[in-house]
This record gives structure tokens, sequence and C-alpha cells, in this order.
């Protein structure tokens, strides 16, 4: 059975139990800073277990796609190296929000495995946490298990997807691979081994977990299971490892073709084949290589994988070469990654030239050290330089030391690094407390689309993080209402601001945030006393609405017009809307030329001079997925969803997508202006890089727009005065002085290069001969520091043979540079010179045997070219 197969048989099975089919959300968590990746099926229903989010269905059926390689999951380093360990993986779940509980889940796996794909009851192995009595006697009253093939478990049969959150105690299923493979059962001494391998965890969510420990009931029970797609497939196909599944076979064979190994079996080509699946689909869901974060778990995976084709003989790119093969094995179950395979080979060719460069000479730095060594332990300045100046991570030093028998100093490594490291663990700092929370009841509903005012009753009053039944004095309030017409913070757009008026009473609204479904207005109490059940009036600034909404739209029309010039690659990575600006962050994976930027703009403001209607619809996401809305990063979407279409003649609902004059379509909750022309104006302020892969766009709109182009035309007016040049004229005029510039510059720099040589020619014959070595210790004059090298060359060069150092001071700091010819560093070595004479200067400095550098106090030089000169010496004598 192949394992498009028994993704589908599972899917079908569930949603023939009444299941919803849910697609595969992202490996990036939406809204989750807790997790660094999606690594659980469960991840996308997380409100849904703590009761903060409901859906429209009670059971749900999913094929999630996981990555474990940071964190808490973290599988990075035994990928490759054992049977059953990814990067990347699929997880097939059937969950239940608060519908049927332990008898149901239990009922269901078991028929599934034995009837569905017919496993044998007698290969299954079956487990419980040990206080589970209820579980047990599902299994063995009504399931009828053989109780000779069950055991009772602690810790591992206890399930949480954080340190916080929802958990409970789970059963899982193990499949018995045979008397001819070494391993125990569960529970065992020996169950680390691979005979017995776990295929199905149930896990019966009934605890909410806070920071202390404490677990607390969750408002209704539930049940969150996941089956391994891989190791079901591995099993059903008669084979051990997951790597002889149909699907890795296929990606071991495409690898070794474009490698050129005819070694299948090797433990390299299986990091390949792994990273290349977790590479892709991080890269699809918006994740690109960086030394932060997600990112640099990318670039550690993709590093990995480009280390181990070396190590086969690759030459050049080989990584970019197998998205292809991917596609041909999982586009039909992802279409998403049919569409962006060309952005994934763009993205993973740009790192692996960058990392290429340096990967060789790395490996000759090692290779370098390793022979040096006596014993077997690798040296963590070794292993921090490979980090700091090659770009080797860690766990790819770990491998080679792993295939080389060798330890690592790991402990000498983080004293070396520990500002880096603290960087690297950024991928493990996913921290929030999601049970330190307002516990509310009910929902704030949000009736400020249409209008800017509206009545509310008081649910809650919060001041300085308590719960209050009343409140009467002036001063810092949050305050929560059944319904309000402010807009809170969401999708990149800010919160509104304004005010909350009632009879004799007043509050302040300086911001608007969200929490679950409720809105909390942070304010102050400007006067009068409140309380709950009071009805009170919101109003909000209206001016500072329409400027957000003026920028929000804008964001709109800015995505769609960059990937018309750009290319279907670009998707928003991070927003800011607020009354003043707005500002986009996209995937992109080079500077946007000023021609670029110039053409998105004119695309925008046509958009705007075009004056159409914006028009909201609320419908299912299906619907508006397939009218083709484009989701924004970093919303969280229901099973309902409001689209905004911009570009398009039609107002009436049920018409979105069947426009083809539509410009913009995506799902957005946010505040919009009512036609595109309300906008005003649009001019981009800025466009710079925030990360690898990821551009920056700041842009205003209306009035801002305006003030700004007629600030620029006034600047542009003055500079062309100031050149002697019309405005049509002044950047030529500009670059042609630049140019005349950089030349009198390097006349400049020449002359002093020849002042600084002539100065030390002169001071040849002041050479002194120490035990048959000539030695020139000298300070110049009127000299710039960066000429001292060139100063320094020459003499050498004019001495044949001997030792030079010659200083120079600048201000309060004095420059040092040393000089000794080949046939002499076996006697003295210009870095220890340079090391010396900068330690008596309250400096520091180094470099190589026979050319090294350096520089300290300025009123310490003359003492210190002293003490080289006594300390040369002693070495020559």
């Amino acid at each position: 059975m192949k394992i498009a197969a028994i993704r589908q048989a599972f899917l079908t099975y569930y949603q023939n139990l009444g299941h919803q089919v849910v697609p595969s959300s992202s490996l990036v968590p939406g809204n989750d800073a807790t997790l660094l990746f999606t690594n659980a099926g469960m991840v996308q229903f997380k409100d849904v277990f703590l009761g903060d989010e409901e859906r429209s269905y009670q059971r749900a059926v999913s094929s999630q796609r996981c990555v474990r390689a940071g964190g808490k999951h973290n599988d990075l380093e035994n990928v490759g190296y054992t049977a059953r360990h990814h990067t990347f993986f699929e997880m097939l779940g059937n969950f239940s929000f608060g519908d049927y509980f332990k008898q149901d889940a239990i009922k269901f796996a078991w028929n599934f495995l034995t009837v569905e794909l017919g496993l044998p009851e007698d290969k299954l192995w079956v487990t419980v946490h040990h206080s589970d009595a209820e579980a047990e006697k599902i299994w063995f009253e009504e399931i009828g298990i053989n109780q000779q093939r069950f055991s009772r478990l602690d810790e591992d049969n206890f399930w949480s997807m954080g340190d916080t959150g929802p958990c409970g105690p789970c059963s899982e299923i193990f499949y018995d691979h045979g008397e001819d493979i070494w391993g125990g059962p569960p529970g065992t001494p020996e169950e680390d081994g691979d005979r017995y391998i776990e295929i199905w965890n149930m896990v019966f969510m009934q605890f909410n977990r806070d920071s202390s420990g404490t677990m607390t009931p969750l408002p209704k029970q539930s049940i969150d299971t996941g089956m391994g797609l891989e190791r079901i497939a591995a099993i059903l196909q008669n084979v051990h490892s997951n790597y002889e599944i149909d699907l890795f076979q296929h990606l071991l064979k495409a690898a070794a073709e474009v490698i050129g190994t005819d070694d299948i079996e090797s433990k390299s080509l299986r990091v390949i084949a792994d990273h290349i699946r977790s590479v892709s689909f991080l890269i699809l869901d918006g994740v690109t290589p960086s030394n932060e974060g997600r990112g640099y778990v990318l670039r550690r995976i993709m590093r990995r994988a480009i280390r181990h084709g070396n190590k086969l003989g690759a030459k050049g790119s080989f990584l970019n070469q197998l998205v292809k093969p991917l596609v041909t094995e999982m586009g039909e179950a992802y279409p998403d990654l049919i569409a962006a395979q060309a952005n994934i080979e763009k993205v993973i060719t740009k790192e692996e030239k960058q990392f290429v460069k340096t990967l060789d000479q790395g490996m000759r730095i090692l290779d370098q050290d390793l022979a040096k060594l006596s014993g077997d332990i690798i040296p963590g300045d070794t292993i921090f330089k490979l980090y700091d100046t090659y770009g080797f991570p860690v766990d790819l030093t770990a491998d080679i030391a792993r295939e080389q028998n060798m330890q690592m100093d790991i402990d000498g490594f983080e004293i070396a690094m520990e500002e880096q490291r603290a960087r690297a663990r950024s991928a493990s700092s996913f921290v929030v407390d999601y049970t330190q929370k307002l516990e509310l009841a009910g929902q704030t509903h949000f009736q400020g689309y249409e209008k800017l005012t509206h009545t509310g009753k008081v649910m809650a009053l919060i001041v300085e993080g308590e719960l209050c039944q009343s409140v009467t004095q002036s001063g810092a309030i949050q305050i929560v209402l059944d319904t309000t017409s402010f807009y809170a913070e969401a999708g990149g757009q800010t919160g509104d601001h304004g005010v909350i008026e009632w009879q004799g009473g007043r509050i302040q609204v300086t911001d608007t945030q969200k929490q679950g479904q409720h809105f909390i207005h942070h304010g102050q109490l400007i006067s009068g006393q409140v309380s709950l059940g009071d009805t009170v009036e919101t109003l909000v600034d209206g001016s500072l609405r329409a400027n957000s909404a003026k920028n929000h739209s804008a964001t709109h029309l800015l995505h769609e017009a960059m990937r018309q010039v750009l290319g279907d690659h670009v998707t928003q990575k991070g927003s800011l809307v607020d009354p003043d600006r707005l500002r986009f962050d996209f995937s992109h994976p080079e500077p946007v030329t000023t021609a670029q930027l110039a053409d998105i703009e004119t695309i925008v403001n046509q958009e705007i001079r075009g004056n159409t209607v914006v028009a909201s619809e609320t419908m299912a996401i299906d619907d508006a997925k397939a009218a083709g809305a484009m989701a924004l990063f970093g919303e969280k979407y229901g099973d309902r969803v409001r689209v905004i279409t911009m570009g398009s003649t039609h107002t009436e609902p049920g018409t979105v997508g069947q426009d083809e004059q539509i410009f913009s379509l995506e799902l957005c909750g946010g505040t919009h202006v009512n036609r595109t022309g309300d906008i005003g104006a649009f001019v981009v302020t800025s466009e710079a890089g925030v990360a690898a892969g990821v551009r920056r766009v700041e842009a205003l709109t209306g009035a801002a727009a305006s003030g700004w182009l007629a600030n620029t035309g006034h600047t542009l007016l003055a500079v062309s005065g100031l050149v002697k040049a019309s405005r049509e004229q002044v950047t030529d005029k500009v670059q042609a002085l630049i140019e005349k510039n950089r030349l009198l510059e390097r006349e400049l720099d020449q002359l002093k290069a020849k002042m600084a040589a002539s100065q030390g020619a002169n001071l040849i014959s002041q050479a002194q001969d120490i035990n048959g070595v000539k030695v020139l210790i000298s300070q110049l004059e009127g000299v710039e520091p960066k000429s001292l090298r060139d100063a320094i060359g020459q003499l050498s060069s004019e001495l044949g043979s001997g030792v030079v150092m010659l200083a120079v001071t600048q201000g309060d700091k004095a420059s040092i540079v040393a000089s000794v010819t080949p046939d002499l560093t076996s006697k003295v070595k210009a870095g220890d010179l340079i090391r010396h004479t900068a330690s008596n200067m309250s400096g520091k400095g180094g470099g190589r045997p026979d050319m090294a550098q350096g520089g300290g106090q300025a009123d310490q030089l003359p003492l210190a070219l002293e003490s080289a000169q006594a300390w040369l010496q002693g070495i020559l004598a």
C-alpha cells in the first residue's frame, strides 16, 4: 500500500465517522509564540482545546505536516542514523472537541489498524498511563486485547504540547517487528531497541497546565491522536526502515543520481532525502534562511544536507535539483508545493552558493586541526572557529565527529561563544504562559465596520491586573465590553483610539487589544465611576481610523502590485498599519530596484485613481480559497472569513471572484476605505532588507504622501541650485560630482602612501644590527594609519632581510604594523612582536608570522616601542 493511498484511507475512514477533513496548517504556527514549528496535528486546534475558539464541527481529521528540528522536540541529530527519525514527517490525526472521549477514540483506532489496514492483533502492543484505570478497562473489557501485550507507563504516557497548555494521559499502540530485531516492549530496559515501534498515540485531553505545574480541567474533555504516516507505511510495505518506503526510495534514487553516487544505502543520502522535505516545506510556508529563530534552524538543516552531499562527492549546487523529485512525490497531496517549486529552488540555490564557498575551506581547517590532535576530543575553540568563521552549525561538526569516533568539547565551545550560542538558543526561547490571562465568560462582538459609535455593556474592569466590580479613582484602566465599535489590533493594524462615555463619566482609550474572544480597551479613567453591567457609548477617533483604513487598503494594493512586478513568490511576511504610515515585509531574495519601485508605485496609484469599490463579504473559507483569495501573514482564520475585494465593479454579495477586473482579493478582518480613491495618494519612502530573503517597504498615503512628495520636491529644487543643474539633470550632475570626489580621494590616498614610503625610505639608514639581523622600529609623522602597510611593505623589500615595525598616532590612539621577512620567521614572528608591543600600550593585536598589526593608547607608544626594541634583543640574542 503506497503512502498516498494510506493517507487517503485514513482521511476517508474518519470522514465516514463524521469527522471534518481539515487541511494541513502551516509549519509556522499561527499566532502561537510557544512553538518554533508545528510539531503535531493538534497545534492548529490548540485554542479549540483551550475553549478560546469554537468551530462549526466537533470532530476533525487531518494529515498534518510537521517539523521537529528545534526547541523541545528536536530530532535533527538523529536523522540519517536511525530508521525512523525525521526532521519533517506527516502526522495522521483524529480529534474530538468535547464530543466523543476515550471509548470511541480507542475503538476507532483499533478498528482502523486491525480491520481497515489488516494488521494482526498479535503484532500490536498497547500502553496506558499508570493512573488511567478507565482506559485500561476499555482495552481489556471492550476491545479484549491480549493482556500479555500491555504496559502501564509513567511520564512516557502523559503528553503535552509544551511546558504549559493542554495535556492529559495517553494510550499508545506499538507494532512488533519481530524477534529477529533487538529490543523489548515499552516499559522494559530494552525498549530503546527497534523491535517495538510506536505507531499511534491517543491523548485524552483533560487538563490545562500552567507554569507552576498546576493542572486544571479543560472546559471540555477532548481527544487528540497522532499516527506517523511514514512509520505505518513501513509496516504496510513490509520494510523495517522508513527510508525503505516508496516515497523515500524515490527521493534516495533521485539524490544518488544528482550527486553521482551508487551508494544508495549511505546514511548521508538518507540525511539529504529527509532534509529536502523539511527545507522545501519550510520555504513553502514562508521561512527563509537567517541567523536566528526559524530561519536559523532552516539554515542548519540546509547546511547539514549540503555537507553530506559534499561528503558523497557532490560538486557545486545539488540540493536545489531535488525539489522537482519531491514535487513529483508530494505535489498531489500538497498542490501549493507545485506552485512554489521555482521559488523554493531559487532560495536553496542562493544558500548553497553562499555555503559551498566556505565549506571546502572549513573542512580543510577541520582536517588540519584533527590531524594535530593526540586524543579523541575536538577542542571547543576549533568548534567555535568553524561556527564563527565558516558558518558551520555545531551539529554539523558533531556529525563529522561522530563519523570519526570523536567527542566534542562542548563546554569549551560554550565558553568561547556564549553570545552567539545565546542567539542560537533563540530556537527554543518561544515561551509564553497561556494560562496567565484573564478568565472571562462570553465574548466581545465587533460592530465597528460600518459605524464608529456603539452602545455596549461592561463585562469586565481591570486595574493593575486585578478584576474589579467597580472603579471610582481616576487612572489607568482596562475595560471589556459585550459589543464595541473599537477595532482591536490584529493583522498588523493597530488598535483604535477614542473615548468611552456614559452619564457623568469618561474613559480616554489609547489602545485596543484582543485576548481570545474579548476586546480589551486600554485607557485612562478621566471622570466618573464605572461598574460591571453599566451601559456605555463607544466613540472611535474617526480621523485616526480613517488614516489606518487608507494605509490598510493601500497595503492590499501594494501586495498585489509587488506580485505583478516582482513575481508570484512574493508573500507577506509581516506588516504594520497605523494612522501615520504602513510597513510591509515580504519574501524576495534581492533588493528591489529603483525602477521596480517606480513601477509598483505607478500600479498602486492607478488603482487609487480608478476609484473602484472596496467590497467586503463574509463566506466559508473553502469558498474564499476557491475564489483565489490570499491569506495575510499573522492572521488566524475560522471557518467563515471576511474577504476584501479591490479593483472590481461588483458590489453585490455572492459575486466575489467572478469579475475578471478584480485587482486584489484577500482574506482580512481589518478596516478599509469605501473606495480606492479614498486613499488619495501612495508613495514608497524606503526599501531595505530585514533578514535573509525578506525585504521591507515603508510607505505613506493620503495627506502624508502628498506632504512627503512636496518636501521631496523642495529638497530636489534646493539640490539643483547647489549643483547648478536643472531638476531633470540633477541626478547626472550629482553622479558626476561623486565620481570626481572618489577620484580625488584615491589620488590623496596615493599621495599619503608615497609620503609614508618617503619617510620610511629616509629611515633605512637608521636600521640597527642585532646579532646580524637588521631591525628598524620607528614612529612616522603626518601619515594615515591605513598607509602603514604600504610603507612597511616597501621598507621590508629595501631591507632585503630584517624586522620592521612602524607606528603612527591619530588623536589619543596609536596604530602599529610589523613585518618580518620569511627567512627570519623561525626566530621571531610578527604576531608575537605586535602582541608584546600592544600589551605595553593598553591595546591588542596579532597576525601572521610575516605581517601583523595592532593598536593602543598614543601616550604609551614611546615606552612601548622601547620595550619592543629590548624584547627583540632578547629574542635575537
